[in-house]
């Protein structure tokens, strides 16, 4: 079977790892979002795709969800000593050797695509990890007072406290989906948007020119699971960007956010059973849904769960 994912970090990386133990001899390519991408201390830092490298590479530190296990940071601290460097965003040790990695196979001409394979070769993730383009293209937020942020900042700094007017990405225009990205998407057998955040993670997936269309025009059926279960998100602050874009944080208002094919993208949505009236709604409106529990607990249940999801359009592992 040939599954695509278009994923985030913490909840993204997480349902991957149990899809991938759900099945071990599938081909799986997982589209990672690059809005999160910034250059500090003069190396690219790529969080959501490190995430996903770490966690399915088996060394993320599970408590946090992201970052190396058994992190120290010395490095950082003796940076602060020097008065540089941001106390909000501290780059451990071990992983800041990953940045100093990407960046110098970045600086030598390499693409982040062809890095993100010469990474994986040490992690062996058991899935082919892309980035969603080869552009820098980052993620802004643009306050109600009209401030300009880069998303990790308003993100990490202010915990996505200060009032966010709209999300802007830059470069966006010029920037093309990375190669295999499209190929992926085309040649699937069932494409699944994970857990993961619909306006920052899988919607900065999806605004890469090409790739929501190329998502429209799959001939695999597209399922998600809702990141929202009983009116609040998993995980993270997912309901302030939902509510800076003017979407209800309810499973029901992110898969009609989403939309069904063809104007929109989802042919079936998942959702945690205290969501069962959206997905009585759902059906109602012609989509297939299904409620079941959903929180990712551990491997084996979030594998359970990728077999509901997967089942939901009838791709019975």
């Amino acid at each position: 079977m040939k599954v695509t994912v278009l994923s985030g970090g913490v909840g993204g990386a997480r349902f991957t790892r149990g899809l991938r133990a759900l099945l071990p001899d599938a081909d799986i390519t997982v589209v990672a979002n690059t809005g999160d991408d910034l250059w500090l201390h003069g190396v690219r830092v790529c969080p959501d795709l490190d995430t996903l490298l770490y966690t399915l590479g088996g060394a993320v530190y599970e408590d946090q969800g992201w970052g190396r296990r058994d992190e120290s940071r010395r490095v950082s601290d003796d940076l602060a000593a020097y008065g540089l460097g941001w106390d909000w965003f501290t780059l451990g040790d071990l992983d800041l050797a990953t940045h100093l990695a990407r960046t110098e196979l970045l600086r030598a001409g390499l693409p982040l695509s062809q890095v993100m394979a010469r990474l994986s070769e040490r992690w062996q993730p058991g899935v082919r990890l892309l980035p969603m383009t080869d552009d820098e293209v980052e993620t802004h937020v643009v306050l109600a007072d009209g401030r300009e942020l880069h998303f990790e900042e308003w993100w990490v700094r202010h915990r996505a406290t200060l009032p966010a007017a709209r999300f802007v990405q830059t470069d966006l225009a010029s920037a093309t989906p990375a190669p295999g990205v499209l190929d992926a998407l085309a040649g699937a057998d069932v494409v699944v948007l994970p857990p993961s955040n619909p306006v920052v993670s899988v919607g900065t997936i999806l605004a890469i020119p090409g790739i929501r269309d190329a998502v429209r025009a799959t001939a695999a059926p597209v399922v998600g699971i809702s990141p929202v279960i009983g009116g609040a998100p998993v995980r993270g602050m997912a309901d302030v960007c939902l509510a800076a874009i003017g979407v209800e944080t309810s499973a029901l208002a992110v898969a009609r956010h989403y939309g069904h094919r063809p104007d929109g993208i989802l042919d079936a949505w998942l959702v945690d059973e205290r969501d069962a009236d959206a997905a009585d709604a759902l059906r109602a409106d012609g989509w297939a849904a299904r409620a079941v529990p959903t929180l990712m607990t551990d491997v084996l249940t979030t594998a359970r769960i990728a077999a509901e999801a997967l089942a939901l359009v009838g791709r019975v592992p």
